[in-house]
């Protein structure tokens, strides 16, 4: 009976080797046919060797299939020259013993013999991080020309966290082509969920709220023009994913979570508002529920422009759209933000703000002092205030670069846009006063 059964596995080892070998066989001799038949070869191929290989449409399964399988081995391959926890440990234990003297009370530092000396020790995965380039980054203008032990470490594990990280967005990139669309960064912040725990408390019914409140930074910051993908090259040089992987410290503060875009409270508080402002409960926003929004001093000259601009569903704004609403209005001071906003303060789409624009806005602000009670400023002190504000190079019209060169054209926004934003300006050296006052105060006590 023992042998009956040896005699099957060996012929099942024999026939799945059979198999492997004819679906081999076949491989190639499809690929081969495929290569033959998909165009005429030019003569001089044969002298001049091909540089540019056109990506395989969506019809075309075999020369797809091949280069999925080609970039996984190779992201495979990339990944296992990584230095691994244990490996790391040993660097730290080779720089520890070869610090050089004098040794100083407070760090310990090395000198380029005992560098090179680590260097040629640690073996050929290190290579490429304990370079003469990496020792003359880490200088310290020291007096013996050394270098901080803990500096170089750091250095070393930063690079592995950023291949690491390199190689597993790029998992995720189904076109190959260094970047992700917005399916792709949604399956990868999804999957990235259960490894952070400070996600943990998170019903799993909100997990696709929380997926697209976090892949709508990513697209607003990093995709000014809409194409509806980031490079991944953008992804590894922003802060966005320190803040993202922050969440796998499960004693992190409250005031670091409050403030991280992508920590649980952050995510409930902007759907909670989302929820709030939408008083039919239709899962959409127009502009009288959206008028309430923060202190609710946004004018409605304003908001009708965000509905004119904005991608809207039968004149209601979709989640996705009230959240690139949001993260304009909460860092009006970055780049894209101005970028978004100044399309909605350029009327007449003509690539420039002059008086007519602003005073087409600024009316909205005498509007609202009026039913306040207060008394209106006039427009044309305003007018003069903005332009000096933002020193254009053109005195009769402001650009987009004139926004974003002044640095204060987040203030500038805000005098147009909110009365709550202009009753802050207006009242700019009474606060700093009374902030002044509060501090002396505390002083003396």
């Amino acid at each position: 009976m023992a042998h009956l059964k040896e005699l099957l596995r060996k012929c099942s080892q024999t026939n799945s080797k059979k198999e492997t070998k004819t679906e081999e066989e076949l491989f190639s001799k499809f690929y081969k046919e495929w290569k033959t038949t998909s165009g005429p070869v030019d003569s001089s191929y044969s002298t001049i060797p091909r540089f540019y290989f056109k990506l395989p449409s969506e019809d075309e399964v075999l020369p797809q299939k091949l280069r999925e399988e080609a970039r996984a081995m190779f992201l495979q391959r990339r990944s296992r020259q990584l230095l691994d926890n244990n490996e790391l440990k040993a660097l730290w234990v080779l720089l520890d013993k070869n610090h050089s003297p004098p040794h100083a009370a407070d760090k310990q530092l090395i000198n380029y013999d005992d560098f090179l000396k680590v260097a040629a020790e640690a073996g050929p995965k290190c290579k490429s991080y304990l370079t003469p380039s990496v020792f003359a980054k880490l200088q310290l203008k020291e007096s013996h020309g050394r270098i901080s032990i803990m500096a170089l470490f750091n250095y070393v594990m930063r690079k592995v966290w950023l291949h690491q990280t390199r190689i597993g967005l790029s998992l995720y990139d189904v076109t190959g082509q260094g970047y992700l669309r917005e399916s792709d960064l949604e399956n990868y912040i999804l999957e990235l969920i259960p490894t952070l725990p400070q996600l943990d408390g998170l019903e799993k019914s909100f997990h696709s709220f929380y997926v697209c409140t976090a892949v709508r930074k990513f697209l607003f910051f990093l995709d000014p023009l809409h194409t509806g993908r980031v490079r991944i090259q953008d992804i590894l040089a922003c802060s966005f994913l320190d803040d993202l992987l922050e969440l796998r410290d499960e004693d992190l503060p409250k005031d670091l979570q409050e403030a991280n875009w992508f920590s649980a409270p952050s995510a409930l508080r902007v759907y909670g508002q989302y929820l709030n402002l939408d008083r039919d409960h239709n899962g959409m926003l127009n502009k009288e529920e959206l008028a309430g929004y923060g202190t609710g001093t946004l004018t409605t000259v304003f908001l009708e422009r965000v509905f004119q601009e904005c991608l809207t569903y039968d004149g209601e704004m979709d989640y996705k759209t009230y959240l690139d609403f949001v993260l304009a209005l909460e860092n009006r001071h970055e780049p894209q933000s101005l970028h978004y906003l100044f399309r909605i303060l350029d009327i007449n789409n003509q690539g420039y703000l002059d008086t007519f624009c602003l005073n087409f806005f600024f009316r909205a602000i005498q509007e609202q002092m009026s039913v306040h009670g207060q008394e209106p400023v006039n427009f044309e002190d305003v007018k003069d205030e903005i332009f000096d504000m933002v020193k254009p190079q053109d005195p009769t019209k402001i650009t987009l670069q004139d926004l974003l060169n002044c640095g204060q054209g987040d203030t500038m926004v805000s005098i147009l846009i909110d009365l709550n934003g202009f009753w802050t300006y207006e009242n700019r050296e009474a606060m700093a006063a009374d902030t002044t006052d509060s501090t002396d105060e505390a002083a003396e006590v």
